[in-house]
C-alpha cells in the first residue's frame, strides 16, 4: 500500500466511511438527500467506481470491499474529485447485504470483474451463486439492475445460467449484453482486450411484478 493509500485511509475513511454495523442503513440519512441508490461489490482500485460517480453526480454510490490497498485508492480519487456522492463498506459484501442494506433500496448493483476461482475444486468459492443473487434480488427495486462483468468465459456462462434461474429477475438482452456506453474500460480490461481476451456483461433487471 502506499504511502498516499495509507493517508487516505487514516483522514478519509472517517469521513467517508460507513462502518460496519448489523441494522438498515438510512441511505437518505446518510448522503443528505433522496436519489438513485447503486451498490458496487469489489470495486478494486476504485477507478470505474470513481469516473461513474463522476459522470453522474445524480446518482449516490455505495462501494464495498475489503482489499485496503482499494479502499485507499478509492478514498483518495474521492478527495481529489471532490465527489459528494460516493461512501465506503469496508466489509463483506454478503454481510453487507444481509444486515445493512434494507430490502427494494437499491436501483443498481454492480460487479465488475470478481475472482473467477477458475480452478474447479474452487468454484464454490465464487460469488455469484443462487443463493447470493436471490438476495442481491431482494434488495433492488422494481426495475432496478444487476450488472456484472468478467473477463473468464466459463464463469460468464455460469453467471448468466444463475442470473437466468432467478424468477425474480429477467435478461435485458439476449444472452450476454453489450457494454454499457456508462462503464468505462479499465486499464485491467484494456490491457486484455489488446491481448485478445474477451470480455462478456451480463444485465439483468428486477421484474415489476414476481
Amino acid at each position: 500500500m502506499s504511502r498516499a493509500q495509507s493517508r487516505a485511509l487514516k483522514t478519509l475513511l472517517p469521513v467517508y466511511g460507513l462502518p460496519y454495523r448489523p441494522q438498515w442503513l438510512n441511505l437518505d440519512e446518510v448522503f443528505g438527500r433522496h436519489a438513485p441508490r447503486i451498490l458496487e461489490i469489489g470495486f478494486g482500485m476504485g477507478e470505474t467506481t470513481a469516473a461513474i460517480a463522476c459522470d453522474h453526480p445524480e446518482l449516490d454510490f455505495i462501494g464495498v470491499e475489503v482489499h485496503t490497498p482499494g479502499i485507499g485508492s478509492l478514498l483518495k480519487q474521492i478527495h481529489e474529485k471532490a465527489l459528494t456522492n460516493v461512501r465506503i463498506i469496508a466489509h463483506d459484501a454478503v454481510e453487507v447485504l444481509a444486515h445493512m442494506i434494507p430490502p427494494q433500496s437499491l436501483d443498481g448493483v454492480h460487479i465488475f470483474f470478481p475472482d473467477p476461482w477458475p480452478k474447479k475444486r474452487h468454484h464454490k468459492r465464487r460469488l455469484i451463486q443462487p443463493a447470493f443473487v436471490a438476495l442481491v434480488a431482494d434488495r433492488l427495486r422494481p426495475g432496478g439492475y444487476l450488472h456484472i462483468a468478467t473477463d473468464w468465459q466459463p464463469y460468464a456462462e455460469q453467471i448468466l445460467a444463475v442470473l437466468s434461474a432467478q424468477p425474480h429477475l429477467e435478461n435485458t438482452a439476449a444472452g450476454f449484453a453489450p457494454r454499457p456506453s456508462w462503464r468505462p474500460i479499465t486499464k485491467f480490461e484494456s490491457r486484455g482486450l489488446k491481448l485478445g481476451h474477451g470480455v462478456w456483461d451480463v444485465l439483468f433487471r428486477k421484474r415489476a411484478t414476481p
